[in-house]
């Protein structure tokens, strides 16, 4: 404090710290960082996914509620060729167990999943089978796209659900109980054969193809990696690894590069639930905007005529009337949006008019019609 300057009061000291806050928040805010994404959670590495497995099994231990051998064919033949590869026959036998089901096993193989690794599997019943709850899934193979075995399944089925009946007829139930899973029921058995290690080349591919957000990851890799990124088109960035780094050490680095993500002015309406999503891009040139409900009421009524006393060939009936009633509200007055506004300008000039969402989604259909919507409209 310079010589002779008097201390400021508590309450002064209070307001500048107050000041200091709220602009040191403003100033975060207004941060373009917060605007960024990283590349991890923008794109993909090409080639790197899970793929999807399939099988054909048979479930046993069920008390009573699988699968009817004389119902379902395939159970039964699926029964006798197992046993028959178990050494016994029982072809032309008069069997009609139900603690058995015939059912479908899917799984996802993880990228780089290696043999002895275990995946969880998810089981659903083919036939007849009430619930599956309590059942065994026998060793099954587990196919991809290309008929070779990926994996082989087999463990305990939990379903999730519980089921209940009397002798009456009556039942209860809750969740689905002919459909389960079973966690690590699944042994990897072999690679998909995907070497990252051995590629000098991958590509990134963009989960919302963009061709300014594309150019823009292209040029923030090359800023710390010069001249290892090529941006193809709006979905693909090529990527080289510099130097000796490997790949994986590469791609571990670049994708926790941060991007700042541009989409497309786009609105997004949800005629059956009332849903409107949009951008911030969206813009609206200058338009005026009135909105008016107009109510149309039409109720039916009877009355009943009689004769006048003491009169000869009158008689009574009944008279059907009609009242309609036309309301329209008034001091709707016509609202101005002004050219180049923004989206929160937009909404806000829609919700002082007081109209619903689903009014709000014929207005801003009208305004796209109007050619002062500068925005893609998507009906789902």
């Amino acid at each position: 404090m310079r010589p002779g300057a008097t201390a400021p009061d508590a309450p002064t000291m209070q307001k500048l710290l107050a000041t200091i806050l709220t602009a040191a928040a403003l100033a975060g805010l207004t941060s373009p960082a917060l605007a960024q994404s990283r590349i991890k959670d923008i794109a993909a590495v090409e080639g790197v996914r899970s793929n999807q497995l399939v099988g054909y099994g048979l479930v046993v231990g069920l008390n009573g509620t699988g699968d009817s051998l004389r119902n379902c064919p395939f159970t039964r033949q699926s029964l006798e060729g197992m046993t028959e590869r178990l050494g016994v026959n029982i072809r032309g036998a008069n069997a009609n167990a139900k603690n058995l089901a015939a059912i479908m096993v899917t799984a996802e193989l993880p990228p780089f999943a290696t043999p002895g690794a275990r995946i969880d599997v998810s089981v659903a019943s083919m036939c007849d089978a009430k619930s599956l709850l309590g059942g065994t899934l026998l060793v099954t193979s587990l196919q991809g796209a290309d008929g070779q075995v990926y994996a082989v399944a087999q463990g305990s089925i939990q379903t999730g659900a519980v089921s209940g009946g009397g002798s009456s007829g009556s039942s209860v139930t809750r969740g689905v109980p002919t459909a389960g899973r079973i966690a690590s029921g699944a042994t990897v058995e072999r690679e998909t054969g995907f070497h990252l290690a051995n590629m000098n080349e991958v590509r990134l591919t963009l989960r919302n193809p963009d061709f300014t957000t594309a150019q823009r990851m292209a040029a923030a890799i090359n800023q710390v990696y010069p001249n290892t990124a090529l941006a193809e088109n709006g979905t693909v960035v090529a990527l080289r690894a510099p130097g000796q780094m490997g790949m994986a050490g590469f791609i571990s680095r670049v994708e926790n590069l941060e991007v700042m993500v541009d989409t497309p002015a786009r609105v997004i309406i949800d005629e059956v639930n009332g849903v409107i999503v949009m951008g911030e891009s969206v813009r609206v040139s200058t338009v005026a905007i009135a909105q008016g409900n107009l109510t149309i009421s039409v109720q039916e009524s009877s009355a009943v005529s009689q004769p006048e006393p003491f009169s000869r060939g009158g008689e009574t009936v009944v008279v059907p009337q009609t009242d309609i009633v036309i309301e329209e509200e008034l001091g709707r007055e016509m609202r101005i949006v002004r050219g180049g506004s923004s989206l929160s300008t937009l909404v806000n000039g829609l919700n002082a008019l007081g109209v619903s969402p689903r009014d709000m989604i014929s207005i801003l259909q009208a305004i796209k019609a109007a050619g002062a919507l500068q925005a893609e409209i998507e009906v789902m």
